[in-house]
């Protein structure tokens, strides 16, 4: 295995063919935004954050207790009305031998701090129903999270990534975990939801992404998404 070494023109997705698409949709679909998944390091991320309220204290006991040690997932615990820049690096792991792609990371940290925000393995996966989806794992200490997306079209060409399967086989948001007897355990949870829709009006490239609980908006972030000027 190594890590292949180029830095630009590296997509979260080869080919947004990968999604397995409608026809119909994948016509509709923005240009810009296959550009964004089949480019993604050309990519200059701006995240905005707003919480709701009742959750903030539990962002911060999160982020306290779990991801400063593991440095993963380190959401911001306060609103960020301004945005802060991330760094945005996609990381390929290619078979020595065949020359394929067998891992896809993305590694994204704070400019100002350096501090890891999100760190992924991004690929495809089939669920039990033969949909294509987009599968982001993140690993944790004797295991992974998980969240599988379920894609879709929107009518402005937006790509929609939804969360909202109800039972394990579904999309949705997943735990795998190594007990000390070396036995490994899957927790769906149903509660937990995650969207992401991203679009382009007049050549701009947004995401937006909602996490709820209960039903409950737990928090949203908002991306500026900007190509680099060669």
């Amino acid at each position: 295995m190594v890590v292949e070494s180029q830095k630009k023109d590296k997509g979260l997705l080869d080919s947004i063919k990968h999604l397995r698409l409608p026809k119909t949709d994948f016509q509709r679909l923005s240009p810009d935004v296959i550009d964004f998944y089949e480019n993604t390091s050309n990519y200059d991320l701006l995240l905005k954050a707003k919480w709701n309220p009742i959750f903030k204290v539990f962002g911060s006991l999160v982020r306290m207790i779990f991801s400063n040690r593991i440095e993963q997932l380190n959401v911001p615990t306060q609103n960020l009305e301004n945005g802060l820049e991330l760094t945005n690096e996609i990381i390929k792991l290619i078979d020595s031998k065949t020359n394929e792609v067998k891992r896809t990371i993305w590694l994204r940290t704070f400019k100002s701090t350096g501090q890891v925000v999100y760190s992924g393995v991004y690929e495809t996966c089939s669920l039990p129903n033969k949909e294509t989806c987009i599968k982001a794992v993140f690993p944790l200490p004797n295991g992974n999270a998980s969240v599988i997306l379920s894609p879709k079209v929107g009518e402005k060409g937006e790509l929609i990534l939804d969360s909202s399967g109800q039972k394990i086989g579904d999309s949705g948001f997943y735990f795998l975990l190594r007990d000390s007897k070396g036995q490994l355990w899957t927790k769906f949870i149903k509660s937990f939801k995650d969207k992401l829709v991203v679009s382009s009006v007049n050549n701009k490239i947004t995401a937006t992404q909602t996490l709820t609980l209960w039903n409950l908006k737990v928090l949203k972030f908002e991306y500026d998404i900007k190509k680099h000027i060669k």
